[in-house]
């Protein structure tokens, strides 16, 4: 298994795209600091840069610089962490537009996905988390899937979903609302 994440992590530092399992379904995802990752996982799955992204991390700390931690929602809201809860949260000023898309938030989870997060820990910062599927069609839910649905991904991290039936929830942190 070490070897594995540790090819992954290579990948990311090189500006690759990867997919890997999550709470639901194989996700696609990138070092969210690389604009040229960034733009390929864009192209992978043909979404519109306006929506931003889902951002996952292995603790909170890995959160620090993306969120603006002022306000009371974050005992509350983080107390759901690890696990599969995605909190808008209101994003750091600063930020690279295609994280956010049109949001003055930023969607975050603290995944309890044990391959998911050791990936986390192991790139040592958050990471892009979005479906891997070209945008409007069905998430993969296996490896092979996104072999076939997604060209383009650098490396694939194999593993098995984490029990979800549909792809976790949005909430918006400071109004409660669910977006997703």
């Amino acid at each position: 298994m070490l070897f594995r994440l540790c090819q992954a992590r290579a990948c990311i530092r090189a500006g690759g795209v990867i997919s890997y399992p999550t709470e639901a379904v194989y996700g696609l995802g990138c070092d969210p600091w690389q604009a040229t990752a960034v733009e390929r996982l864009l192209q992978i799955k043909q979404r519109d840069i306006s929506k931003g992204f889902i951002l996952i991390a292995s603790h909170i700390t890995q959160l620090l610089p993306l969120v603006d931690w002022q306000g009371d929602w974050t005992e509350q809201n983080s107390a759901s962490w690890p696990g599969p809860h995605t909190w808008l949260l209101p994003a750091r000023p600063g930020l690279p537009g295609w994280l956010q898309g049109r949001q003055h938030k930023i969607a975050c989870r603290v995944t309890a996905h044990p391959l998911a997060a050791a990936l986390c820990e192991m790139v040592g910062h958050a990471l892009i988390s979005t479906s891997a599927n070209r945008s409007g069609l069905p998430a993969a839910r296996s490896a092979l899937q996104v072999r076939k649905r997604c060209s383009g991904v650098n490396h694939i991290l194999h593993g098995t979903l984490g029990g979800l039936a549909q792809p976790t929830s949005i909430r918006d942190a400071l109004t409660g609302e669910q977006i997703r």
